[in-house]
């Protein structure tokens, strides 16, 4: 099959699924007036035949004809060849008539005859039981529609063939989603049924097809309203009852008919818990008025072209924020889809903001787009790397990179296959990315830019004022992204003239031409819109670009603005019908984030008096530090850190469960690290040091621990030099439990030595008592016996002085550990009992699967192991319900520990590999060895002893690397072994 339109650059190729448009190769060629368009639409559609004049005149006339006619016909004849240029002869006079008829027996290239003969594929592969490969031939049939077919194109020939083209596009569709249900994505298709059944709303098929899709969805009442609905309709509009087929599918849905119940494996589709390769379609949507660009798209076109053969075809896109980078690279991702048949990836990469995505996180994102199961997907950006190109083996896949930040963040995205290329944009040109095609995108030369500003505003109202539209493209500096917004303002506005809208830049004329080069081109677009702005909105605008966060939630929004909720969202969304801001989901917003340096901009110009600035995020810190305190409330009851932190003076969210708090955590992490980033001044510096300390638990689990810990580094130097010794001290102890988690006890010592000094010095019992709390454990861990129990000691008894019954449970808890450690097995069940006790008394129950996890590792000691198994079976669902990984995997390994002891020795193995998963990435290398110790000892009484030996030496190196001593008895059970 032909590759579609766009592959031959010196070829004419014709398009009339939208606009009637003409290229040669990539260069549009004058299209002409109304009328010129409808006579080459009209010989277009004849393919190849000859309409005589009178046909021509009926076509565009109609019944009523001008007095010259003929005369206009033959005008609009001679200005189409002189259009064609070089290939003027493709237009031929005959017999009185006219045709458009091929040069060198080639086709003429038109768009209809492509999606014809994408819709005859698709057809044959349907009937050969292909549907998959169908679906995406009628995805790629249907994408050649722009918009109304033969738009803005009068007469009696153009509304008839574009009421014929527009009910193939339907029956196109029809066919399209019916595959989409037997490929059992029905939930899928239930929201573009819904949009079509309301555009045509007496197309029987499409209700039949929402009827099923709801059905299968699990929906059974919405498809029997839909039937309901149909018939009503049906019965007002026409007089006429539903069809046979419609009634006959609401009949099988009252009984259940198993025959509609969703296919339970597509054709061709593995087995579940199989990896499920799918057709990622991840693309976002292409803009209609795409112009220009000719040679960028041109020679990114080509490169893509090449992919199919070549190791990797990579093309990064650079330019400055707004030349409009995605909008192109976007267009030719969609351009080149015949070339990539297995789907195409996309992710923002959010290179240009203060938190660029995490390239492990991206992996995740794209290895489950392919159908990778979740619990397939390893930890660490190495092995998701491994494996997104093993997934991408033998496909062809483009992968749009948007927005990066970097050469560093894209290497471990590329897919390095044959047949696979990578599309890049971002504001940095990527020197150090080997083998990339790099590609410089300047602003719009001014006829591109004045044809952006046509499409938007309309030819008509722009051609009239040709010169003052110059005017406005040029006082935008020729950059897309403010010709977009220039024009979108005048085309919403109909009683203005462009010469107003001309008017109104010229104060900016002068700064833009000295910097439309440069981003401040863009500060002088996004101008345009402030200007027009009303005070709220303004003050609104300003102030939410003060947060550093990568989006900001309505209540935030509301206490940043000093507003109740309903009419922060009422401005805030008005804010988003100016495209200033985005919805970046249901309550929740973000800038783009060369608006936001934009809006940050009018804050530090506008704003006054400028302690309004200050204040707006001293009252966003309050609002997230109460609502940490509610949160550490519900989560660790009997903890009185809550009743001594700094007040805020600003109500934050309550909660009705823990749950609802820890999702309120987990979602708000990125944006309470920013904000406590942000507030290093000696007024605020410690509510922030309190923030990071009411939401460790976040850290706690394993997830951006390392952020957090470079959030806390970043309090305790501005803590230092302010000479707080309070908030300096509170860094202190957040910074020590991150330190022994990853196993760096030296450095965690440090920490948790000074936060006892400072606590003292500063009156602080919290540090104070902490502090010898960590150190208790640290020297257990480094069998420091007898120094561990003189700091655990101390920090119990501190404790107990301040009422604090959870971290006097902890401190239970870990003298339990130390006294296994030193032989007392019977006071270590004990002293876990008591920590126990202590914390179903207050009612703690995240806290209570750590004084099981200490019962359960004494019980295994003492023999006891299906007591044991009991507890830490009890204090793994905690942890996985807490969302404690790193608790989790440390459950996992208790598991496997009571099982070895159990002579169970393939559970044990089951369980240490789970271990393994759940730590990884996480808490350094003690544990990950502590798991591999296990997992040897396990296999080697399997008789697996060559993989338990690797196993070993693994533990070997990892405490070499990290200085820790190694057990005699792992030495020796390291022999060299020889691996076949």
């Amino acid at each position: 099959m032909d590759d579609g339109p766009g592959q031959g650059q010196e070829r004419l190729r014709f398009t009339v699924l939208g606009p009637v448009r003409a290229w040669r190769g990539a260069t549009p060629l004058a299209a002409g007036s109304p009328q010129q368009r409808a006579l080459l639409a009209a010989l277009l559609l004849r393919g190849g035949r000859t309409a005589t004049a009178s046909e021509l005149v009926d076509a565009l006339w109609g019944e009523e004809p001008p007095h010259a006619a003929l005369a206009a016909l033959r005008t609009y004849a001679s200005r189409i060849r002189k259009a064609l240029g070089a290939d003027a002869d493709t237009l031929v006079s005959e017999s009185g008539g006219y045709a458009l008829r091929p040069v060198d027996n080639q086709p003429l290239d038109l768009d209809m005859d492509h999606a014809e003969q994408y819709a005859a594929e698709a057809e044959k592969a349907k009937a050969s039981g292909d549907r998959c490969r169908a679906r995406d031939l009628l995805d790629s049939a249907l994408a050649l529609w722009d918009g109304e077919p033969l738009a803005n194109l009068a007469g009696p020939y153009a509304e008839n063939q574009r009421t014929r083209l527009e009910e193939w596009r339907l029956s196109l569709m029809e066919t399209r989603l019916e595959l989409d249900l037997e490929l059992g994505c029905h939930a899928e298709a239930v929201s573009e049924l819904t949009a079509l059944t309301a555009a045509h709303p007496l197309r029987e098929r499409l209700r039949e097809l929402l009827m099923l899709a709801l059905y299968r969805s699990g929906r059974q009442a919405e498809a029997l309203a839909v039937y309901a609905d149909t018939r009503r309709l049906l019965a007002d509009e026409l007089g006429v009852d539903p069809c046979a087929s419609l009634s006959d599918l609401q009949q099988r849905i009252l009984r259940a008919d198993t025959e509609l119940d969703a296919p339970t494996m597509p054709p061709g589709v593995q087995d579940p818990g199989e990896p499920v390769f799918v057709r990622p379609q991840q693309l976002p949507a292409t803009v209609a008025d795409f112009t220009g660009r000719a040679a960028f798209v041109t020679e990114l076109s080509e490169q893509l072209a090449t992919a199919e053969g070549r190791v990797m075809a990579v093309s990064a896109l650079t330019g400055i924020g707004g030349v409009g980078k995605t909008t192109l690279a976007v267009h030719v991702a969609h351009a080149a889809h015949a070339h990539f048949p297995d789907g195409q990836l996309y992710v923002d990469l959010q290179g240009a903001g203060h938190s660029p995505s995490d390239p492990e996180a991206v992996l995740g994102a794209f290895l489950r787009a392919l159908g990778t199961p979740g619990t397939a997907i390893p930890d660490g950006i190495a092995e998701r790397a491994a494996l997104y190109r093993s997934s991408l083996a033998g496909r062809r896949v483009l992968v749009l990179l948007d927005n990066a930040r970097d050469a560093a963040q894209v290497r471990p995205l590329l897919p390095g296959t044959d047949g696979c290329a990578a599309l890049i944009t971002s504001r940095i040109r990527m020197i150090d990315l080997a083998g990339a095609h790099l590609v410089d995108l300047d602003v719009m030369s001014p006829d591109e830019a004045f044809t952006l500003f046509a499409l938007i505003v309309g030819e008509e109202r722009v051609n009239a004022e040709r010169e003052a539209s110059m005017d406005v493209v040029g006082a935008c500096g020729f950059l897309p992204l403010a010709i977009r917004i220039a024009a979108s303002r005048l085309a919403a506005r109909r009683t203005w003239t462009v010469s107003v809208l001309a008017r109104k830049l010229a104060d900016e004329r002068r700064r833009l031409d000295e910097l439309r080069a440069g981003d401040l081109a863009v500060n002088s677009t996004f101008e345009l819109g402030y200007k027009q702005l009303e005070p709220r909105q303004a003050r609104a605008f300003r102030l939410l670009g003060l947060a550093d966060g990568p989006d900001i939630s309505l209540a935030a929004a509301a206490a940043l603005l000093d507003m109740e909720t309903d009419d922060a969202e009422e401005l805030l969304e008005t804010l988003v019908d100016t495209s200033l801001l985005e919805s970046a989901a249901p309550g929740r917003y973000r800038f783009h984030d060369l608006v936001r340096l934009y809006a940050r901009g009018c804050a530090e110009r506008d704003e006054q008096p400028p302690e309004e600035r200050a204040a707006a995020l001293s009252r966003l810190l309050d609002f997230y530090l109460a609502t940490a305190t509610h949160m550490y409330a519900l989560e660790r009851p009997g903890d009185r850190l809550a009743d001594h932190t700094e007040t805020p003076h600003y109500p934050g969210l309550t909660f009705a469960d823990r749950s609802e708090a820890l999702s309120w955590l987990f979602n708000e992490t990125r944006c309470l690290i920013a904000c406590a980033l942000q507030n290093t001044g000696e007024k605020v510096l410690r509510r922030a040091v309190d923030l990071l300390l009411l939401t460790r638990d976040m850290a706690e689990s394993g997830a951006n621990n390392r952020q957090y810990e470079q959030a806390n580094l970043a309090l305790l130097a501005a803590a230092r030099r302010a000479g707080d010794q309070h908030a300096e001290g509170r860094a202190h102890w957040s910074l020590a439990p991150i330190y022994i988690q990853s196993g760096r006890l030296n450095e965690a010592d440090e920490h948790a030595k000074l936060a006892t000094l400072l606590g003292l010095a500063a009156g602080d019992s919290f540090s104070a008592s902490n502090g010898p709390n960590d150190r208790g454990i640290i020297a257990s861990i480094q069998h420091r016996h007898e120094a561990a129990e003189g700091y655990l000691n101390q920090a119990l008894l501190a404790f107990r002085e301040n009422n604090n019954k959870q971290s006097e449970a902890s401190a239970l808890c870990n003298l339990s550990r130390l006294h296994l450690d030193t032989g007392r097995v019977e006071s270590a069940i004990q002293l876990a009992e008591q920590g126990i006790a202590a914390l179903r008394e207050v009612g703690a129950s995240r806290r209570l699967g750590n004084g099981m996890y200490a019962l359960g590792i004494a019980l295994t000691l003492a023999g006891r192991l299906d007591e044991a198994t009991q507890q830490l079976t009890e204090a793994l669902a905690i942890f996985r319900d807490s969302r404690q990984r790193f608790w989790e995997g440390m459950a996992y390994l208790r598991l496997a520990e009571v099982d070895l002891a159990a002579h169970r020795p393939a559970n044990a193995a089951n369980y240490a590999e789970q271990a393994l998963s759940a730590l990884r990435g996480l808490g350094g290398g003690r544990w990950r060895a502590d798991a591999l110790t296990t997992l040897g000892h396990a296999l080697n009484q399997i008789g697996h002893t060559g993989r338990a030996k690797v196993c070993w030496q693994e533990v070997v190196s990892i405490h070499e690397q990290m200085g820790l001593p190694v057990d005699g008895e792992i030495h020796r059970l390291t022999a060299p072994v020889a691996l076949v």
